[in-house]
Formats: C-alpha cells, structure tokens, sequence
C-alpha cells in the first residue's frame, strides 16, 4: 500500500480517459468492480492497519451485501451508519449501492435525541456502525425503538443511494437524497475539474457523513482506480504524519483544518513537495488562508458546492489556482449555474446575485418535501451569493441570509471577514446583523483573538485599519471578543446561533 509516490512536479496523475466516464456504469459499484477486474492487486482504500486492494474491496463489498440480504435489507431498505470514517463505512455504502438500498451516514458529533430526530425521518430500518460509537449508537437505537422493516419501494426510488442530511447551520437539519445516476455524474465532473487518475494517491481526513468528504475527492478517486487512505478525523498532527510517511498526491480541507495546520508547530518543515494540490471549499475560504499556503508552494484549488449539489457545482482547476486565488473558479461540467436577482432575473457580469444551480448531479429530492421552493423549476435555489467576471470566473460573496442591508446599503459579511482574517493577531471572526432602530441592522464583528495577542489593543488597531479599508456603513458598529466560535461538523460558524446569543447577552446586558 506505499509503492513510491509521484513527485508533484512530474505527471502524478494517469488520465482520467483510462478509465471509462462514471456516468457510463449502471451503478456506483460497477465503477469499483471494473477497477477491480482491470487491476486487481492495486491498492485501493487504507485507514489504519487495514488496507485493501481492489480485489479485496470488491470481495469485501460483496460480502456486506450478503450480510444485509440476510438480515432481510436488500432493496428498498434505508440503512443509517453511525462511525468514524473506516473502511468498514465506505464498504457499507458500496453494499447498499449494490442492492439499491439507502445509505443514511450520521454525525456522529450530534447528540443521540438529535440523531434518532434524524433517524425517524429518514425511516431507517437498520443502524450500523463501528464499534469505537457503539454506546451511542445504543442510545439511538433506544430512543427510535422497534425500527421497521422495508416498505416496498417505488419504481421512480429504485435508484437512490445516498441521504445526507445537512449539517445545520440554521433550523433542523434536511435530507438531500441522491441517485446513483446523480452520484455517477458527480464522480465525472469531480474527476474533470480535479484531475484526478489511477496514480494519485487522495488523503481524506474531512468526515465522510458530509459530501464533501465522500463525494469531491474519495469516491471520484476510487472511481478512477487512485489509493485511497482514510483518516478516522481531521487532527493536524495526523495529517502531518500522514503527509510524511505516505506521501499523497492530492488532499481536502476546509478553512478551520487549514488554520489548524498553519498553527501545528511541525508546520514550517512540512514536506509539501508529494502534493499536486490541496483542495478546500464548504464555506468563502479567506483569502489570507489560501496565501499561507500558497507563501509554501502549494496551490489550494476549490470547489463550491453543497449538500444538495452534489456537491461539484463550481471549481477552480490546480491550472488556474495560483493565478485566481481566492475564486471558486468555473461551472463544473455539464452544471449551468445562473447569478439571480430578488426578482428572479439574471445579473449583469460584476453584480452580485443568488447562485441557482441545474446539472445532472444534483440531488433527486428533498426528503419528505418533494414540492420544497428551493428546487423550483428544476433549478437549486442554494442561498449563496457570488459574481461572475467577463471571463466566466465566479466568486462567492456569502450567504443571502448573512447579508445586511443597512441603511438601504447591502453588506457582505465575507468581505469584512476576508480583511479581518488577514490581520495580525487574529485567529478567526465573524461578522453578524444585529437590529438597530435608526439603519434596521448593523454589522457587528465578533473576533476571536491568537494566542498572545492583546485583545483591547488588537480591537483597538483593527477599528482603525477597517476605517481606512471600508466604507464608513461597511464598518463594524461593535466588536464583541470571544474566546471560541459556534461550529458545524464542517467548521462552518453557525450564525444564527451566534446572532442569538449576541442577542440573549445584550437583553441581559439591558
């Protein structure tokens, strides 16, 4: 499982054209079987001390399915997983894409009242799991009770594979259910704008109950016959290690497993040189992240998307990276992404609009809401907001629901926080609406300081930098310090949550 890796300056990919497009298999299981028998012996996924060639997979796989048949969950049957990411869990997915079951991951950072939420409405017949959450897994299993066997499915159903539930960053979570034709799709366009081939070699440390630890680099990887090594979740020293001892070609991570990297002491020796790129996204990554890493030689490409996406809607290419940083890059193949205003129309080229989305890839239904507002029309209405330059490069700005509109002016929370991010002193921030009676909102930043920094001065020196930066409505009316963020899975700052304890403090305060 540790032939010698690629150097990043040679061609550390095969072509992608080696192996036949995704969307050419019946299922996502016939891509991992074709792998298998081109080229049995070659190391396909890792985590641990377990390691699996594709043969293996495919065995391992094919056992799983029997095991479930078993049990009586074969087609039709919603099967929930509850574990860090294993081989076991990849291999589960893969058994149910073979027997057209459901597969339903679960965040395991979530309290088991809030998982059996999940559970209940997903309708799972079944929850598996590594033993390491067990005793959670337990919990859940009690408070769901007797789960139901398969209700026959409908014929227009026969192709769903995946249910992920969003992580929540504001209300309950919802389940995007995807096909495998959608997944397949997705494999494509990943492996498009990636580049992705049979000699890369993909560290995935990001959890594989979101997509975008299973969906942007895991699954097109093995797809397309590359090695994959798992790790159970992102720790930085981890990562490092691994980086080290099995040299990888291509990884992902969002903005916090960036930070968390750049603060490891191991950091400034860090043997960077076996990677093509590192691949970020979830979230507007600060541009003052992406130019640490670039400050390495080490190009950070992007992918915009979303649970309901696919999530491989807008990419930067590692072509493009170094030149463009900062942008999400272009449409994805085969995605048609469309910038909206309020009234429904299409922005000019510089204007700031609402990203909706139409491709092959996205997910087939929200579950339990097949009439849901945001997939009128065929097109996903994702909340988002970017710009698109004359060359067709986007841009994402924010979220429309963290926008302020302040004394008729419109804020973009992601801009304010790009400049913050970059100053000295300074860990990670955040910037909300809060009501004010004369403007209706206000931007108020909340500001987590670095470790050894003064906070009151460093309040203090980036009132008056923003003042030279921003115009005057842009500026911050208060900065609030606090000693951590509220966070997703993901390390997405929940701001609702965050608006409602700035809120709850100020009535106290009053």
């Amino acid at each position: 499982m540790n032939p010698p890796a690629t150097s990043a300056s040679a061609s550390a990919s095969a072509s992608a054209s080696a192996s036949a497009s995704a969307s050419t298999f019946a299922g996502l299981c016939d891509c991992i079987r074709a792998q298998a028998e081109r080229r049995p012996d070659a190391p396909a996924l890792a985590a641990g001390e377990q390691s699996l060639s594709y043969g293996q997979l495919l065995t391992q796989v094919d056992r799983s399915a029997q095991a479930l048949l078993a049990q009586g969950l074969g087609r039709g049957a919603c099967i929930g997983w509850l574990g860090l990411n294993s081989v076991a869990m990849v291999v589960s997915l893969l058994a149910c894409a073979k027997l057209g079951a459901v597969w339903v991951p679960l965040n395991w950072r979530l309290a088991p009242p809030e998982l059996a939420e999940i559970g209940r409405h997903a309708g799972l017949n079944a929850l598996l799991g590594t033993p390491e959450l067990a005793a959670q897994a337990e919990a859940v299993r009690a408070l769901l009770g007797a789960l139901a066997p398969p209700q026959p499915q409908a014929s227009e159903a026969a192709d769903d594979l995946l249910l992920a539930y969003t992580s929540g960053t504001t209300g309950r979570p919802r389940g995007a259910l995807h096909s495998q034709r959608g997944m397949l799709a997705n494999i494509d366009a990943a492996v498009a704008v990636q580049r992705l081939g049979s000699a890369d070699r993909v560290l995935t440390a990001l959890p594989l109950f979101h997509v975008g630890g299973l969906c942007i680099q895991t699954l097109p990887a093995l797809a397309v016959g590359a090695a994959v090594r798992l790790l159970p979740r992102f720790e930085p020293g981890a990562w490092l290690a691994a980086l080290r001892d099995w040299r990888p070609t291509v990884s992902l991570l969002v903005p916090a497993a960036m930070r968390a990297l750049l603060a490891h002491p191991d950091w400034p020796d860090a043997p960077l040189g076996c990677l093509r790129y590192v691949n970020s996204g979830a979230m507007v990554v600060p541009l003052a992240l992406i130019e640490a890493f670039h400050q390495r030689g080490l190009a950070v490409t992007q992918v915009y998307g979303s649970t309901e996406s696919g999530p491989v809607s807008i990419a930067l290419s590692p072509d493009e990276a170094l030149a463009l940083p900062g942008r999400v890059g272009r449409a994805a193949p085969g995605v048609q992404v469309r910038l909206v205003d309020a009234a429904g129309g299409d922005v000019a080229p510089g204007q700031v609009g609402e990203i909706w989305l139409h491709g092959p890839n996205l997910l087939r239904a929200i579950h339990r809401e097949p009439e849901h507002p945001d997939l009128a029309g065929g097109w996903l209405h994702t909340g988002d907001l970017a710009q698109q330059d004359g060359q067709g490069v986007y841009s994402v700005v924010g979220r429309l629901k963290d926008m302020l509109i302040s004394g008729g002016e419109n804020i973009y929370p992601a801009e304010i926080e790009n400049l913050v991010e970059g100053f000295p002193g300074v860990a990670e921030c955040a910037v909300v609406g809060l009501p004010d009676p004369h403007w209706g909102e206000v931007p108020v930043l909340v500001l987590v300081a670095a470790a050894g920094a003064d906070p009151e001065l460093l309040r203090l020196d980036l009132a008056a930098a923003l003042s030279r930066q921003l115009a005057r409505y842009q500026q911050p009316r208060r900065t609030v310090l606090r000693a951590a963020l509220p966070k997703t899975a993901l390390g997405k700052v929940q701001k609702a949550r965050l608006v409602a304890e700035l809120l709850g403090e100020r009535s106290v305060q009053a």
